[in-house]
């Protein structure tokens, strides 16, 4: 009897053992996969990349867990660290200039004020928080304060640097001990400052509120010519090599044109060249009726670029598509640079002004990857490819590299190099030493038919490791803009760099997440970016939403019940529209700083709209917005929105929590005191993105 209990109990301990064992197994592999929020954001995004026009360097800024540092490259080397700033403090660093010889480098730190010049102070120091411009030398590290502004550039010869401050124009004389000092003031908003080839002269734009004039200042005389001043708005400029002329866009002024709607056709606008000498300028070149009537711009320091050998090179939408074109200096027939049903996004000009690199979705629509082509007979080669994203490429000063940023579908940006159709990361390993590698999905694209029959892409996160026959909870992301596409990768915008390692995190918990590239965003030509009833004129890219939900709702892994939307701004619009208009299909939302009616936005933004001058108009804007059906609104919500956002007026998300109050709406808030729309603060994103995910935890998961 002893025996057969003491078999009876080592049978049962061995169960025990082999219940144990597997059960620590299942831990270990799930352990395995998971990762937390601090982890997956812990990767540094390289920005403001530039290279030098000598010497093959480059230099960009890197937001590492909201510490921005200055890092530079000399001839494709693996990176340094030439600042060491420490706090996570919400001041922006930008505006990069290599000086002479490459000894220094100069920097703006702070970011751009408010409508009432208030500096973004995010950390809510009790200090007045400033924007101003420094000296870093390259070799000792040392840091000199060179004075409050922005905007700074420096003269070829290294000798001057100009900046604007306080509206004003000024200089600072870097060969000599000498305080800055002002240029000039004048009436009107500066900006585009650009200096002639032989530092005589500086040309800029004069902004007027319903006109802008290209000025050009005489540092010998000390008068300022405006070139052929009119009722347009001209910009853009950009000298000839010779430094006699100046080629400029100029924009017809069309009263009532509101953002947020859409705009197929225009007035069309036109390229000028002006005469230095007399003041005088004449067309080169008109944009046709039709496609391309309406300027559409790309990234690039300058939208026009003077070649070597004369010609100018401009972004123009003639097919439907954003392509590059080139037309002789004095006036001739455009020649197209680039083609297909696709779009440029990135372009920079040689240092020898003769061949253009840039990045493009030309037969990888849902990423961008490295071209150039030779401006004087316009052949194009691809340079990258496959399952990456490039962008910002600039050539190196004797162009036998290309620096660029590059990204993965699990890999975060990182700074590399061009050279031979290799791509060369300028990372160390020990960057990514917190980042959850190998743990990340690769989205997958879909395509899917929104309500109104529109075909739509996404990207498709799904869990690792899926069972079988079990349905999982789901969440839509709609991104802002809506000038934005999202990729089958890390993003090249910061904000969308986060929002994409959100995602990422979802789907390691367990969601299926499906980010949507909505009408009016960009990518996909422009009849699609300009689509019709968008935005305030009816709101029609929500049937793209519904559309994402019914396609959801009808995939056998996701539970209907369980599907909920996230997104910032523009996609916080899309989330709260969702909420609304369609509580029987989404059952909860995150809504960061979301526009909630397109009056106060458009208001904003134009600050002479009057909706009671326009009430056809903007009865149609408040049709088009989420608080006008709040009666339907059954779904909880999170709020997140910070009180000093320059884009989304904070009164937005204060007048909405009043309506759901009003109305018994389960709601739930999460505010930043003097935070701006782009989060600053590294701390702010990671607490937004905890409580959303604690939020969709409670609201979806255990639902």
């Amino acid at each position: 009897m002893k025996t057969s209990i003491f078999k009876s109990n080592l049978k049962i301990n061995n169960y025990l053992i082999l219940i144990i064992a597997t059960i620590t197994v299942s831990v270990n592999l799930s352990a395995q996969n998971n990762f937390t929020i601090e982890q997956v954001m812990s990767t540094s995004f390289p920005s403001g990349l530039i290279t030098s026009s000598s010497g093959n360097m480059a230099a960009w800024i890197q937001n590492k867990n909201g510490v921005r540092n200055i890092f530079i490259s000399d001839n494709g080397q693996i990176k340094k660290k030439v600042t060491s700033f420490t706090k996570d403090d919400g001041q922006a660093i930008g505006s990069l200039i290599f000086g002479p010889d490459n000894k220094y480098l100069f920097f703006v730190k702070g970011g751009a004020p408010n409508r009432k010049g208030e500096i973004p102070n995010s950390l809510s120091l009790p200090n007045i928080t400033k924007r101003e411009i420094w000296q870093l030398n390259l070799e000792n590290k040392s840091l000199k304060l060179i004075f409050e502004g922005s905007s700074p550039m420096l003269s070829h010869n290294g000798k001057i640097l100009v900046f604007i401050t306080k509206k004003q124009i000024w200089k600072v004389d870097l060969t000599a001990e000498k305080k800055s000092e002002m240029v000039f003031s004048i009436r009107g908003r500066i900006g585009s400052l650009r200096w002639s080839p032989d530092d005589s002269k500086l040309a800029f734009v004069s902004s007027r509120s319903t006109h802008a004039y290209i000025g050009v200042y005489d540092f010998s005389n000390k008068k300022i010519t405006y070139l052929s001043p009119s009722v347009d708005y001209d910009s853009n400029p950009v000298w000839s090599q010779d430094g006699k002329k100046i080629a400029y866009i100029k924009t017809p002024r069309e009263a009532n044109i509101l953002p947020f709607m859409p705009r197929r056709t225009a007035l069309p606008w036109s390229i000028y060249v002006g005469n230095i000498k007399n003041g005088s300028s004449k067309e080169i070149w008109k944009a046709d009726d039709g496609n391309g009537s309406a300027f559409h711009s790309i990234s690039a320091f300058n939208q026009l670029m003077w070649s070597a050998n004369n010609f100018i090179v401009f972004p123009w939408e003639k097919t439907g598509w954003v392509h590059l074109y080139v037309i002789k200096s004095d006036g001739s027939k455009p020649k197209q640079l680039t083609s297909g049903d696709s779009e440029i996004k990135y372009a920079s000009i040689s240092h020898d002004k003769n061949t253009i690199v840039y990045s493009s979705n030309q037969g990888d629509i849902d990423r961008h990857h490295i071209w150039q082509v030779t401006i004087a007979d316009g052949k194009n080669k691809q340079l990258t490819s496959g399952v990456g994203i490039e962008w910002s490429p600039q050539f190196s000063a004797n162009k036998k590299k290309i620096f660029l940023i590059s990204a993965g579908t699990t890999r975060p940006a990182q700074p590399a190099i061009l050279n031979n159709s290799k791509i060369k990361l300028l990372e160390a390993v020990s960057d990514l030493s917190e980042f959850p590698k190998g743990k990340l999905v690769e989205p997958k694209q879909v395509i899917f038919t929104a309500a109104d029959g529109m075909q739509i892409h996404g990207q498709l996160f799904l869990p690792p490791k899926r069972k079988k026959g079990k349905k999982y909870p789901a969440v839509i992301y709609t991104h802002g803009g809506s000038r934005r596409q999202m990729y089958l990768g890390f993003h090249d915008r910061g904000y969308y760099h986060n929002a994409y390692a959100f995602n990422q995190f979802l789907a390691s918990k367990g969601y299926i997440v499906l980010s949507v590239n909505y009408r009016s965003g960009i990518g996909y030509g422009m009849e699609f970016r300009e689509a019709l009833n968008y935005g305030a004129r009816g709101a029609s890219e929500f049937q793209d939403v519904l559309g994402a939900g019914i396609y959801l709702r009808n995939r056998v892994d996701v539970d209907a019940k369980r599907i909920g939307l996230w997104g910032g701004s523009y996609g916080g619009f899309l989330t709260a529209m969702g909420l609304a208009k369609a509580s029987n299909l989404f059952a909860a939302g995150v809504d960061l700083h979301g526009v909630h009616d397109w009056n106060v936005v458009i208001n904003n933004f134009v600050s002479g709209y009057d909706p009671a001058k326009s009430k056809e108009a903007a009865k149609l804007a408040f049709d088009s917005s989420p608080i006008a059906y709040i009666k339907d609104w059954k779904s909880p919500v999170l709020l997140i929105h910070g009180d000093d956002d320059r884009n989304v007026p904070f009164s937005e998300t204060v007048d909405l929590v009043e309506a759901l109050r009003k109305n018994n709406i389960d709601f739930e808030q999460l505010i930043f005191p003097d935070e701006v729309h782009g989060f600053l603060l590294h701390s702010n994103w990671i607490k937004a993105f905890n409580a959303s995910y604690d939020f969709f935890e409670r609201k979806l998961k255990k639902k």
